[in-house]
C-alpha cells in the first residue's frame, strides 16, 4: 500500500506555504508597492538622524566630497600632465568627485543594508528589498544637495549657464537605478559572505581611479584603444561624463570611443539592466535573510 505524503510534502498538498518563504516575482513585487511609505520614511528618519548627530549637520554631505575635491585637485594637479587636464580643471574634478561620492555610499552602505538591520529583519515581515531602496533614497535626498553645490561651483568656475542644464536629471535617474542595482547585489553578498564588506574600500578605490575623476579617459593609454575602451565603458565613468556634457558641454569632454547618444544609451543599458539583474538576485534570497 503508498503511502501518503508526508512532511513538507504534506504541507504543499493541504495548501500551507513556509513559514517566511520567498514569496513569487508578482507577489513581492505587490508587497514592495504597498511598503513604498515605509522605505521613504525609513530613508527620511536615517537621513535626519545621521545629520542631526553633528554640529555642521546637513553642511557635511557637501563638505566631505568638497575636501576631498579639494585634496585630489591640489595633489593631482601638480602631478598629472597638463595634457590629461581639461582648461576647466576644477568644475571637471568637483563633477567628478561629487557624483563618485553618490555611486559610493549606495554601495557601501547598501551592502550593510541586511546586516546592519538584523533586529528588523527577524522581527517584522516585509520584502527585505525594502532595506536597499530606503538606503539608496536616504543617499538620493544628499544628492540634491550636491547637484546644487555642483551648479554653483560650476557657476563660480565662470562657465555660462547652458540649455544643457536639464539633462542632470535624466543622467543621475539612470545612475540612481544602477546605483540600486549594485546595492542588491552587494546586500546579498555581504548576507552569504560577510568578509565582502572587508573589501569593498578596496573596490571602491579602485573603481575611483579607473573612472576619469581626475583625467580625461582619451588621453589615458593613448595607443591602447581596447584600454581606453575599457575604461569609457565602465558605468561609473559614464554617468559623470554625462553629468559633466551637461554641466559644462561636450566641447572639453572625451566621452569616449562614442558619440553623445550612444553614450546616453550605454547609461541607460547600465542602470535598467543591473536594476533587473541586481533585483532578481536579491530577491531569489528573499527565504534566507535573517536565517543564514
Amino acid at each position: 500500500m503508498s503511502q501518503g505524503p508526508t512532511g513538507v510534502a504534506a504541507a504543499e498538498v493541504a495548501g500551507l506555504r513556509q513559514l517566511g518563504g520567498r514569496p513569487t516575482l508578482p507577489a513581492y513585487l505587490r508587497q514592495l508597492w504597498r511598503r513604498r511609505h515605509f522605505a521613504l520614511e525609513l530613508a527620511r528618519s536615517r537621513f535626519r538622524a545621521e545629520n542631526e548627530a553633528t554640529r555642521l549637520g546637513a553642511a557635511w554631505i557637501v563638505l566631505r566630497p568638497l575636501i576631498n575635491a579639494a585634496v585630489y585637485g591640489f595633489v593631482f594637479g601638480l602631478l598629472l600632465p597638463s595634457s590629461t587636464r581639461p582648461a576647466n580643471f576644477l568644475p571637471f574634478l568637483v563633477i567628478g568627485v561629487f557624483v563618485f561620492q553618490y555611486f559610493s555610499s549606495c554601495f557601501s552602505d547598501g551592502a550593510r543594508s541586511i546586516i546592519a538591520n538584523m533586529g528588523l529583519v527577524t522581527t517584522l515581515r516585509f520584502p527585505r528589498a525594502v532595506l536597499p531602496i530606503s538606503i539608496v533614497l536616504q543617499q538620493t535626498f544628499g544628492l540634491l544637495w550636491m547637484v546644487a553645490m555642483m551648479v554653483l561651483l560650476v557657476l563660480i568656475s565662470g562657465e555660462p549657464p547652458r540649455v544643457t542644464w536639464p539633462l542632470i536629471v535624466p543622467a543621475l535617474f539612470l545612475m540612481t537605478l544602477f546605483n540600486l542595482g549594485v546595492a542588491f547585489i552587494a546586500a546579498r553578498l555581504t548576507i552569504h559572505l560577510r568578509d565582502v564588506t572587508q573589501l569593498i574600500p578596496f573596490i571602491t578605490r579602485i573603481i575611483f581611479y579607473l573612472s576619469g575623476i581626475f583625467f580625461r579617459v582619451g588621453n589615458i593609454a593613448d595607443g591602447h584603444p581596447t584600454i581606453q575602451l575599457l575604461l569609457a565603458i565602465n558605468p561609473v565613468h559614464v554617468y559623470i561624463t554625462l553629468v559633466r556634457v551637461a554641466l559644462l558641454g561636450p566641447e572639453d569632454i572625451v566621452v569616449g570611443a562614442w558619440d553623445p547618444l550612444q553614450a546616453w544609451l550605454l547609461g541607460a543599458a547600465w542602470g535598467v539592466g543591473f536594476l533587473v539583474v541586481g533585483f532578481l538576485y536579491f530577491w531569489r534570497a528573499e527565504d534566507r535573510y535573517g536565517r543564514d
